[in-house]
């Protein structure tokens, strides 16, 4: 399996998997690369619809000359927090970024939430996510406005005007619940259509069955949520 950093070429066989709308797995068996390298160099350049194999090269080429220009000559510079591994970070951020797309997210609502999930404060302004995305500011605001929208993140009043965008031990469970009164609604609307298809034929035999299901998850889905709330509370042990 060949290492270093993917060739020109490489990326345009990505660029063509892509339109080919193959998964990340496949274009990385055809390239004998690591999925999680195709995976990182998709997400990494504008994501799986943005991608753009010359501007991807070009791309990185900048952010390899940017890095030798800064790259810190004091040995005595700090460590990293904890003692983490930035490299292993950045790896483990954008794979689970893949993993929020893989389940329905855009890739910037992802990449956002990815962000905020893994600051140890649970929350960054607009303009550190701008820094650490280094996407345009327009991107990170509609980001946000995307997970407000799913009970994913809030906005709380930063110092000064500035505002943070948090997620914290109770995003999950509003999101839960508000996926569950989604499928409630869903469970609503399908019982109105069993009255107007008449009841007993096959398509309103088909909703009722259909709400019938979606009734039971809905509600084991908030039930649960109740019961294990107090898991995101959790402090480690010492």
């Amino acid at each position: 399996m060949p290492g270093g950093r993917l060739t020109q070429q490489e990326r345009r066989q990505i660029a063509q998997g892509l339109a080919d709308d193959l998964a990340y797995a496949e274009i990385a068996r055809r390239l004998d690369r690591p999925t999680s390298t195709v995976t990182r160099e998709v997400l990494r350049n504008g994501g799986p619809a943005g991608y753009r194999a010359d501007q991807a090269h070009r791309a990185t080429e900048r952010r390899a000359h940017r890095s030798r220009q800064t790259a810190p000559r004091d040995t005595g510079a700090p460590a990293p927090a904890h003692g983490r591994d930035p490299e292993a970070v950045r790896a483990y951020e954008e794979t689970l970024t893949g993993v929020m797309m893989a389940s329905g997210m855009t890739a910037m609502p992802a990449r956002v939430l990815a962000s905020l999930t893994l600051a140890d404060t649970g929350s960054l302004t607009a303009a550190e996510l701008v820094e650490r995305l280094q996407v345009s500011p327009a991107s990170v605001s509609k980001a946000i406005a995307f997970l407000e929208s799913q009970g994913l993140a809030r906005r709380e009043q930063g110092e000064g005007r500035r505002e943070r965008y948090v997620v914290d031990d109770d995003i999950w469970y509003q999101s839960m619940m508000a996926s569950a009164r989604s499928t409630a609604r869903i469970v609503e609307i399908a019982r109105q259509g069993v009255g107007v298809l008449v009841p007993g034929t096959p398509a309103a035999t088909r909703l009722e069955n259909i709400a019938r299901f979606l009734d039971f998850v809905s509600e084991s889905i908030a039930r649960a949520a109740e019961q294990a709330r107090e898991v995101l509370h959790t402090k480690p042990e010492p």
